[in-house]
């Protein structure tokens, strides 16, 4: 039961990821649209960069919580060091990722 409510929560997280890849793409090509029309749509781009910048770090959180879940149906410790190694490298890439959005202000 553990493992179904894990893989649950882990597949939330793909959506929310792809939601945000989805909406962000619809939006580039709407300002590229208008970028041919002449107008400056440098400000949007940044303005899109933040939003899909958050879905991304959403949906790497949600994936954590999954794992986490997940290592309590199976407490070993390789499974434990997976998930160390999971948790660091999601962790760096969320690091990374709010650092980039926070350039982009």
């Amino acid at each position: 039961m553990i493992k179904l409510i894990s893989n649950f929560i882990g597949y939330i997280g793909i959506v929310v990821i792809v939601w945000g890849v989805i909406l962000s793409l619809s939006k580039l090509f709407y300002f590229e649209f208008l970028r041919f029309k002449g107008n400056n749509i440098l400000n949007k781009v940044k303005v899109l960069r933040q939003e899909l910048g958050m879905y991304l770090l959403l949906g790497l959180e949600i994936l954590i919580a999954a794992d986490v879940i997940s290592t309590i149906t199976e407490p070993t410790f390789n499974e434990l060091g997976k998930l160390g190694g999971i948790v660091a490298i999601r962790t760096a890439i969320n690091y990374f990722l709010e650092k980039e959005i926070q350039g982009i202000q």
